[in-house]
């Protein structure tokens, strides 16, 4: 089993960033990226700066986590030149704003604060420039399932009715009401975390019916078993020999309970991804 969990970690994050890359620069190439980006509990990402590698950025991009979360993310930024130096090349204009919780540049921000409290929310992201009007994407990896069932639509309430052109990409568990998925759950308990959300986790069609109820036009929903066979063969062979996998129907399963979701409010089809990733499940 600890062989199997080392495993899956290491092939299941190679997934989800493969997954949730190939929707974003989808996104950013139907909008040649004359967008912005929302990162919503952002925690110690680097999507900005491998962004700005790729020549991908977003005319701006930004970062939402705690206050405590994100005073040490800027610590990081303002200790380590490879991490600053990108941000003060992208910057044109005044000095950055800089403080303690937050950080605010031409093309990057990085915002503390709590999205249970969505007007809150807003207004910080404003003070740092935030364009409504401008197509927007956002991301939220593995964050939705710790807020109440009430927070989270409150939150996917909030960015549908904000943002007249927008995607919202969610990463987080599913099929959790199966044995297997309940087995999970109370492994998490044991180690003191605790899903306030996972009731909109029951499945793939409860995870789009939520996007659904909560005013967005479309909604697409996979697991990660599906997103593994879609990915270049060679990439996954060269992962798979990291790790001997002697335990394939566990691993299967394990990635048969988490899955990428996105949805889409726009009148320029923005939300519709290529067929390639979106034939592997159902769509509404």
């Amino acid at each position: 089993i600890k062989n199997i969990t080392f495993f899956s970690s290491l092939i299941g994050y190679y997934a989800r960033v493969q997954g949730v890359s190939y929707l974003l620069e989808a996104f950013l190439k139907k909008t040649e990226c004359n967008c912005q980006i929302v990162n919503l509990g952002a925690g110690m990402d680097t999507l900005f700066w491998r962004l700005k590698d790729e020549n991908l950025l977003p005319r701006k991009y930004f970062e939402v986590d705690f206050p405590m979360i994100v005073a040490r993310k800027i610590h990081n930024i303002k200790s380590k030149p490879p991490l600053s130096k990108p941000i003060i090349e992208t910057h044109s204009g005044d000095s950055l704003l800089i403080d303690s919780h937050s950080l605010d540049s031409s093309r990057y921000s990085i915002v503390g604060a709590d999205l249970r409290f969505s007007s809150d929310l807003e207004e910080k992201l404003k003070k740092h420039k935030l364009d409504v009007h401008l197509p927007t994407l956002l991301v939220a990896e593995c964050v939705l399932v710790y807020m109440t069932p009430q927070q989270s639509a409150s939150l996917l309430k909030w960015a549908a009715s904000t943002f007249p052109v927008a995607m919202f990409i969610n990463y987080e568990q599913v099929n959790m009401a199966d044995r297997f998925g309940q087995i999970m759950i109370e492994n998490l308990q044991r180690r003191q975390c605790n899903l306030a959300g996972v009731e909109a986790c029951r499945s793939l069609e409860s995870q789009k019916e939520r996007l659904l109820l909560s005013g967005w036009e479309n909604a697409h929903a996979i697991d990660m078993m599906k997103v593994y066979s879609f990915l270049p063969q060679t990439d996954v062979k060269r992962i798979e020999e990291l790790e001997f996998l002697d335990e394939k129907e566990l691993f299967e399963q394990l990635m048969q309970h988490y899955c990428i979701c996105w949805a889409s409010k726009d009148s320029s089809n923005l939300g519709n991804v290529p067929k390639r990733l979106r034939s592997c499940g159902p769509s509404r």
